[in-house]
């Protein structure tokens, strides 16, 4: 959906785009050329080591990357390299582009269009701000107020929650390292050998990343320092209400009492969900007076109270923009709390995986949710949520001031995205926008040198000093003996 908003306001301003995506644009457009990668990948069914996706809940952070995102960057690149159109492609064309627009997940190798279109790299960080962003992009993470993106915690953090933070940091870029991009590497140069000249690393080409388009903002991500190249547009993909389908309006319309909307995203399915979880929840509605919307796969279920709506797919910000609507229930994915928060809508999180527990814990600090732990959902603790955001004046009241900050920008954030994507081909990578540490060794980058310098003199002059000391002692030792003799 970012991505999609990206493309079209390019698309808007003149440029013509080939892509290689998984899912076709939102609209036709003549300056498009789409190369498909189809079938898409079903990494869930395929590679997931789970029994359902809410079991992730308590997956721990080494599992969440070897066994999760680590695998989904690698089988979801190897499988785009081996469909036929995007093969030819890398070994055929010869156009030229002025720019390389890139997704920041797990999609490395393909940075090396970089070097065999000699073109400048913007990329768009879906997911917001990563750790290992700051290197990449010549900074250092300040582990002791910059929370890791899969944990739990904010930019104030106990002593314990600052060593778990720097250790959980700095495992993850070693892993990074040492693990996951040299298979990248190996990806890269398998499917690009063929250019002339030696291939460069794909961390070098990360480096040379010019702008990364952050999916954040203010006060939905704490504050902390950034480099010029990093730029905040979250919520770009929001755009202005549209009518809602006619069965849904007159459900919403008639909803004298509010409405409620729930939906756990594209990947988890309200459908999958534990039997006595579904029948909490479904009881807690059923004594209800607000209207429920629910995004719920199978729409052939049986039994449901007659204040519930399900469909399969709903149209989720047009939704929330309902003036009747007054809690939106979620998993805390990135792109729903951005439109829940733009719609002014306050929010029952059920985090289950990666960063949905860090924008929960956000969201309940800023006051404007209540938050639930999946394997304690009973009927009594998810009527409580519910009737604490719907009675309780003080959820959209913080909410509304949440919302006021989130929306106050200087520009809007799809015309900040074109800005500096514009900018970027204008200068030919733009060159001013770039870090010099990221021309120093990791050594230097992290002031080592120094650092070794400093405890060399410091360790020289106690040296020196104790031997002085020792000489003097000795001396006097010297004179007190001849004295008594």
């Amino acid at each position: 959906m970012m991505i999609d908003a990206i493309l079209n306001g390019l698309l808007d301003r003149g440029h013509q785009i080939t892509a290689i995506a998984n899912y076709p644009l939102s609209r036709k457009h003549e300056n498009y050329t789409e190369l498909r990668v189809a079938p898409i990948y079903d990494f869930w069914k395929n590679s997931v080591k789970v029994e359902s996706l809410y079991d992730l809940t308590d997956i721990s952070i080494h599992r969440m990357l070897m066994d999760f995102l680590y695998n989904l960057g690698l089988e979801t690149a190897q499988h785009g390299f081996t469909r036929e159109n995007v093969r030819d492609f890398i070994r055929n064309d010869d156009s030229h582009f002025d720019l390389i627009l890139a997704e920041q997940f797990y999609q490395e190798a393909y940075l090396m269009f970089a070097h065999k279109y000699k073109a400048p790299i913007v990329s768009v960080g879906t997911f917001g701000f990563a750790h290992y962003m700051g290197p990449m992009m010549g900074m250092m993470n300040m582990f002791s107020h910059v929370p890791h993106e899969f944990l739990p915690f904010m930019d104030k953090m106990s002593f314990p929650q600052r060593i778990y933070n720097a250790a959980v940091s700095l495992y993850e870029q070693t892993l990074r390292s040492f693990y996951y991009l040299p298979q990248q590497e190996t990806m890269a140069q398998e499917n690009f050998g063929h250019l002339p000249g030696p291939l460069p690393k794909v961390a070098d080409l990360e480096r040379q990343v010019s702008v990364v388009l952050l999916n954040s903002y203010y006060p939905l991500t704490t504050a902390r320092a950034r480099v010029p190249g990093m730029v905040q547009v979250g919520g770009l993909h929001i755009k202005e209400p549209k009518a809602l389908p006619e069965d849904l309006k007159k459900f919403l319309d008639g909803a004298k009492h509010g409405a409620i909307y729930f939906s756990l995203g594209t990947n988890l399915k309200s459908s999958d969900m534990p039997k006595d979880k579904l029948e909490a929840i479904l009881n807690v509605f059923r004594s209800m007076k607000q209207r429920v919307v629910w995004k719920y796969e199978d729409e052939s279920v049986k039994g449901l109270p007659s204040n519930v709506l399900i469909k399969s797919w709903m149209p989720q910000s047009d939704i929330l923009a309902h003036p009747n609507v007054k809690v939106f229930i979620t998993h805390g994915g990135l792109l729903g709390t951005q439109e829940g928060v733009y719609r002014a809508v306050p929010m029952l999180g059920i985090p289950i995986y990666c960063d949905q527990h860090l924008n929960m814990n956000k969201a309940v600090l800023g006051g404007y949710a209540v938050r639930l732990y999946f394997p304690n959902i009973t009927e009594t603790s998810f009527r409580w949520a519910l009737n604490e955001l719907l009675y309780n004046p003080e959820y959209k009241k913080n909410m509304d001031r949440v919302s006021g900050v989130f929306r106050d920008r200087p520009v809007p954030a799809l015309d900040e995205a074109v800005y500096w994507t514009e900018y970027v081909i204008r200068h030919k990578g733009a060159p001013q926008l770039r870090s010099a540490g990221l021309d120093l060794p990791w050594v230097s980058f992290v002031m080592l040198d120094m650092v070794a310098l400093v405890v060399g003199v410091v360790l020289v002059l106690g040296w020196v000093l104790r031997k002085l000391a020792r000489a003097f002692i000795c001396r006097n030792d010297g004179k007190r003996k001849r004295k008594a003799e």
